[in-house]
């Protein structure tokens, strides 16, 4: 496909078989094709043939591909568009040579009267030829293929502007050979337009070749990302290692990662702990610690540590493979915006062809003479070719979602680039999203002479053998003062707490109930100091020792470092935020209070069957509602928002009911993520502006005669070029230096 006419033809003919529905890509040259079980991929691929075009079925990206005949799981090929396109740029590249090396020499003997000799037309006939033949065949043959199915595209407009300025040209000069007979004529002085076909073939082929260039940069994102799986993994099977290649891996074999390889596929660590360079998934710098039990995402870099990780999701299941589809199926979309652009390219052509004769035809009933009309119907035809309009939309989509995917953001489609625009409020679950999602110590008040440090170790060393969350807490940071102390006579009661003897010392540690059953009653004053814990939104355990209550232990929800600064930044957007939990009003306050929400813009005590219809209040009130949320039960209110945000460290129900998915825990990505697409959306919006600006201002200057065709060429072909550069810029979103010093930044690991 060569435009955007190319485009709406293929859509329109698949849009006619019965259920299909059709989305055509002019950069990617691929269709999404959605499709009922009586439409067979044959009959799409035969629709497509007829139409004048050729398809191929295609492995979605990451998808398994099976041998044909066998049985046989072969790894799926991800070179075969990029080889077809590197192709397809050197046969341009072959032609623009050519087209240069012979279009200097015809300028300069037409255009510079001191350079001419006698019949020096027939040379500039003879050089001119290779080029209007040979270099501009990809036109004419996409011109020839297009007439044969009673159809025309921008290729056509090419095709009859070159063919007509050289067959003008030749019947001239061979009706008088004795035209170009003398040397030093002005263009004013002869009727030969050899130059006009050899400048616009060149110049045309020269956009269409930058143009080739940078639809494969504005690509290059997403090959990338798919290539950053390992390609071998070294499977333990018996106790011995085998190096197979990373596609063979089944769920349940167990692999080997030494420090600095890859992880092959996503599973969980059975033997070894290690530091995780998240960063080509998630975007974020900072690795991650991972220990026994502990998920691990495939293409991932353990840094340190060796381990053996059990594979859970291979192939198409993995979140790399899913990441590339999500990119792939955003990429294929089309923005509301461009359905516009779309319409008028179906009927782009054949309204120029007729303004073309138009043109022709004014000019000489009024008076013109035959070189003046032609003249202004040929810059017309030049003018017209919407190669802009068909890229205005894809390219930019291409490059924005490419980006987004080497930053750990994942835009599902088009239309969240609109809904993006349109958000005023934003909710943020508190737990996970806001906060880290994981209690710690806060704070120790002995109430007996035993130490802070004392009643710390005694009530991990009990608490390290129970599950509950708050248990592993109070474990983990006793164990940061040292090896556990041993446990015996361990009993637990749900909802309660735990107690046995470390030591030779009785321990309790609990609920103040739980204390009471155990025969410790605090006194007045520690229930003061319990309750002064509390309205700061601590989670309190009371420790028992020996009869007698000797302290308690304050937990708190540790809010992530720079969520403070991402909700400062999303206000900076224009987005009010508001913060939801089911925790108690003293929790949630004092954590909006650190990172700037104010009171009233806070919602506590909301139980996960009630954020559903908090979200709907809020649209009910007018506010066109963003939701960033991490767990299973944020995913119906994702599904409710205007605007669905996933947290990637969440759970797949909540990345399937967003919209965006940020693969990191940072809540700062989730302003990123709606800076790229609001910048993706403007970039979309100003080439649409400049690609209908430079039709609506191009085709009336030439149909006044105020435009060479050579410079119409020129034109037409650094519109496009225009059009895909400025995408290109966006390839260049957050990294520091490049003008985009307000936009928060993670580090961009994935080369471009």
């Amino acid at each position: 496909m060569t435009c955007a006419s190319c485009v709406a033809r293929v859509e329109r003919k698949l849009g006619k078989l019965d259920g299909v529905q059709a989305s055509v890509n002019l950069p990617l040259e691929s269709a999404q094709v959605t499709v009922p079980d009586t439409v067979t991929d044959q009959q799409i691929i035969d629709t497509v043939t007829a139409t004048g075009y050729t398809a191929r079925l295609k492995a979605a990206p990451g998808a398994d591909r099976l041998a044909q005949d066998s049985d046989e799981t072969v790894a799926p090929d991800l070179s075969d568009d990029a080889s077809a396109a590197s192709a397809a740029s050197a046969g341009l590249r072959r032609r623009l040579l050519l087209a240069v090396a012979l279009t200097l020499p015809v300028v300069t003997i037409s255009m510079i009267p001191a350079a001419q000799f006698p019949h020096w037309g027939w040379w500039a006939f003879a050089l001119s030829l290779p080029v209007v033949t040979w270099a501009a065949w990809p036109f004419h043959r996409a011109a020839a293929i297009n007439a044969r199915h009673l159809a025309s595209t921008m290729d056509t407009l090419v095709s009859i502007g070159v063919s007509a300025a050289f067959l003008f040209s030749s019947w001239q000069l061979f009706a008088d050979p004795s035209l170009t007979a003398h040397t030093g004529m002005a263009m004013s002085t002869h009727t030969l337009y050899f130059e006009v076909a050899a400048v616009v073939t060149t110049f045309l082929l020269l956009g269409r070749y930058l143009e080739a260039n940078a639809k494969q940069r504005a690509g290059n994102a997403l090959k990338e990302l798919l290539n950053l799986g390992a390609k071998e993994a070294t499977v333990v099977r018996d106790g011995v290692e085998v190096q197979v290649p990373a596609y063979r891996l089944q769920p349940g074999d167990v692999f080997l990662v030494r420090p600095g390889e890859k992880i092959a596929t996503d599973g969980y660590v059975v033997e070894g702990n290690s530091a995780v360079d998240t960063s080509l998934i998630t975007g974020e710098s900072l690795p991650v610690e991972v220990d026994v039990d502990d998920t691990v995402v495939g293409a991932t870099i353990n840094t340190n540590g060796r381990l053996l990780v059990k594979a859970t999701r291979v192939g198409s299941e993995t979140t790399l493979a899913q990441m590339g589809r999500l990119v792939s199926q955003a990429q294929s979309g089309k923005a509301p915006i461009a359905r516009l652009a779309d319409r008028i390219s179906a009927v782009f052509v054949p309204v120029v062809l007729a303004i073309a004769a138009a043109t022709f035809t004014v000019w000489m009933l009024a008076g013109g003479d035959l070189q003046s009309s032609f003249t202004a119907a040929v810059a017309v035809l030049v003018i017209a070719c919407p190669c802009a309009l068909g890229l205005a939309t894809p390219t930019a989509l291409l490059t924005g979602t490419g980006r987004g995917a080497q930053m750990g953001i994942l835009i599902k489609g088009p239309q969240v680039l609109e809904d993006t625009r349109t958000v005023d409020t934003i909710v943020l679950d508190k737990t996970g999203t806001v906060t880290t999602g994981r209690l710690s110590v806060a704070g120790i008040h002995s109430f007996t002479p035993a130490s802070q440090d004392e009643i710390l170790t005694y009530a991990g060393a009990v608490e390290s053998a129970s599950e509950h969350p708050i248990a592993r807490a109070i474990a983990r940071a006793a164990q940061a003062n040292g090896p556990l102390l041993p446990v015996s006579g361990f009993d637990s009661a749900p909802g309660g707490g735990v107690r046995g003897t470390v030591n030779g010392r009785q321990i309790v540690a609990g609920r103040a109930g739980w204390l009471q059953a155990n025969g410790i009653e605090p006194e007045a004053g520690h229930y003061t100091a319990l309750q002064g814990q509390e309205d700061a939104g601590a989670t309190v355990i009371w420790v028992g020792i020996d009869g007698v209550a000797a302290g308690i232990i304050s937990l708190t929800d540790t809010v992530k470092a720079g969520s403070a600064a991402a909700i400062s930044r999303l206000k900076a957007l224009g987005l009010h935020p508001v913060l939801l939990t089911g925790d108690n009003a003293a929790v949630a306050a004092v954590v909006a209070a650190e990172v700037g929400i104010p009171a009233e813009d806070v919602m506590a005590g909301v139980l996960p069957e009630g954020k559903v219809e908090a979200v709907r209040k809020l649209q009910a009130s007018g506010a066109t509602v963003a939701m960033a949320g991490d767990g299973v039960n944020d995913a119906a209110a994702l599904a409710q928002a205007d605007l669905g945000i996933a947290m990637g460290s969440g759970t797949d129900v909540a990345i399937a009911a967003a919209d965006l998915t940020v693969m990191g825990n940072d809540l700062g990505q989730v302003a990123q993520a709606i800076e790229l697409s609001r910048r993706t959306l403007a970039t979309i919006k100003t080439n649409l502006f400049w690609a209908f600006f430079y039709n609506a201002v191009g085709i009336p200057v030439a149909a006044l005669g105020l435009l060479n065709p050579m410079i119409a060429g020129a034109a037409m072909a650094a519109s496009s070029v225009l059009v895909v550069s400025n995408s290109l810029r966006l390839r260049r979103f957050g990294r520091p230096g490049r003008g985009d010093a307000s936009i928060p930044r993670l580090p961009a690991t994935t080369p471009v």
